[in-house]
């Protein structure tokens, strides 16, 4: 059975005479039901786009998917103006980029003694990113770190 590149059926043909006609049309003959069918089907298409039609399209399926990412920073309960600052801005870049956010305060030695400093500093973080980001873990302390969770908000359709 053969179908021209139109999508017409044209019948069952020799195979001489589909490799003929897929010849005059500067196509390809491509085999598309299994072997052991009977007709087998064979269609004139441009085999070389289809593969390009073929990848692209799942290709845009991947970028469409939604990507669960989780990104970290970390601090430290004595992290400077300057430190905080910039690490704000990546946590923003962030959040505005899709991504989860976990945020850690490490704490070394006898540091563990001030956590409330930790906790104080995510406590800040949260109030400077509430229009933006929604706290998925509230901060806990799991052995020498503080740690929290911030996602994007969700948008509303």
């Amino acid at each position: 059975m053969l179908i021209d590149d139109q999508g017409e059926k044209k019948g069952v043909v020799s195979i001489a005479d589909a490799l003929e006609a897929a010849n005059n049309a500067s196509l390809d003959l491509v085999q598309v039901s299994p072997s052991d069918s009977n007709p087998v089907v064979c269609k004139l298409l441009d085999y070389g786009k289809h593969l390009f039609d073929k990848k692209k399209s799942s290709s845009s399926s991947k970028v469409k998917s939604k990507r669960n990412t989780t990104k970290e920073i970390k601090f430290r309960p004595s992290t400077d103006v300057g430190d905080y600052n910039i690490k704000l801005k990546k946590i923003k870049s962030f959040i505005l980029d899709g991504d989860k956010t976990k945020i850690s305060v490490r704490f070394r030695g006898r540091e563990i003694l001030n956590s409330d400093m930790g906790l104080a500093l995510l406590n800040k973080l949260r109030d400077e990113l509430e229009e933006i980001s929604q706290v998925d873990q509230e901060p806990s302390l799991e052995g020498r770190q503080l740690l929290m969770v911030l996602s994007p908000l969700k948008k509303n359709k």
